[in-house]
Parts: C-alpha cells; structure tokens; sequence
C-alpha cells in the first residue's frame, strides 16, 4: 500500500484484507507494539527497522500459507529504496507483489488527517502530508493508482481486479 499520509491506504487495506481473507500488517501498530512511548520516534532508521519486522512477519505467514494476501500498510514507500527493498524481499521466496498507490485530492486528506484521532502515528497531520509530497519519487513500478475519493467499495473492487492479474 503505497500513497501520502491520508489518502485511505489502512481503510482500504483493512477492506481488502477482509475481502481475501489476508492479513495487514501495520507499520505504526509494530512500532507501538515494539518500542515504549519514550523510544517511539518517526525516524528513517525506526521507519525502515519496523520495516524490517513487518517483512519478517510477512515470511513467516508466507511460510505457513503461500497463497495468503498481505498487505504492508503505514508507509508511504515515497522513496524507490523502499520499494525496491520489499521487491526484493519477495522475490526471494517467489512471492508475487503488487503496488496499491492511494491518491486523493489534498482536501480529502486534510479532512482525514485533522479526524484520524484513533491513528496510532503521533505525527500525522497535514504539515506532514505536505512535506512527504514535496519529498516524494514517483512510482515508476507498475502499479495500480486507486482515487480514494471514490467510494470504498469502487476502490475495493479495482484493487481486487489489480490483484488478480
């Protein structure tokens, strides 16, 4: 699940993983789960060890179930490393992989952002949405680019169109 900061890439994740049975594994929920409030910070080098947890995490259920749908949330994945590395990471087992990029128009995100008071990032707000847009390499991957200012359930149905192929 690729896209900026409130553009409904857990919502959907959420949808499509009731939709395929799956499992979403949530960046901010690892970081909370690993470190205590007093170590949580929203670093590169926290970003891409919980990263590394939910990749983990992802083998392992892969392990046990190779067809089951897993969907890595809570990252924008605005820079290729970040893609690459999770190419990467799937290729090894022979995993397929598809990149879901969530966009919306910057008012629907701002509305999200100010409301998301059950989101567990501390630092989530518009500011940053507009800094990671400045900041962000676009997708040159293929992939599929979801309006999430559509309805869920026409996002779910195009997501799960993607996947299929």
């Amino acid at each position: 699940m690729a896209g900026l900061p409130g553009t409904g890439k857990s919502t959907l994740a959420k949808a499509l993983a009731v939709q395929l049975s799956g499992t979403v594994l949530d960046k901010d929920t690892i970081r909370h789960a690993i470190f205590e409030p007093r170590d949580v910070e929203y670093s590169t080098e926290q970003d891409d060890f919980c990263m590394e947890v939910m990749l983990q995490s992802a083998e392992y259920l892969f392990r046990r179930d190779p067809t089951r749908h897993v969907f890595l949330d809570g990252r924008t994945f605005s820079r290729r490393y970040q893609i690459d590395r999770v190419i990467e990471f799937a290729t090894r087992p022979n995993q397929p992989w598809r990149i879901l990029e969530c966009v919306c128009s910057d008012e629907s995100a701002k509305a999200r952002l100010a409301q998301a008071t059950a989101h567990p990032a501390g630092n989530r707000d518009f500011e940053l949405y507009l800094e990671v847009k400045r900041r962000f390499e676009p997708i040159t991957l293929p992939k599929t680019v979801l309006d999430t200012d559509m309805a869920i359930d026409a996002c779910v149905l195009s997501a799960l169109k993607a996947l299929e192929t």
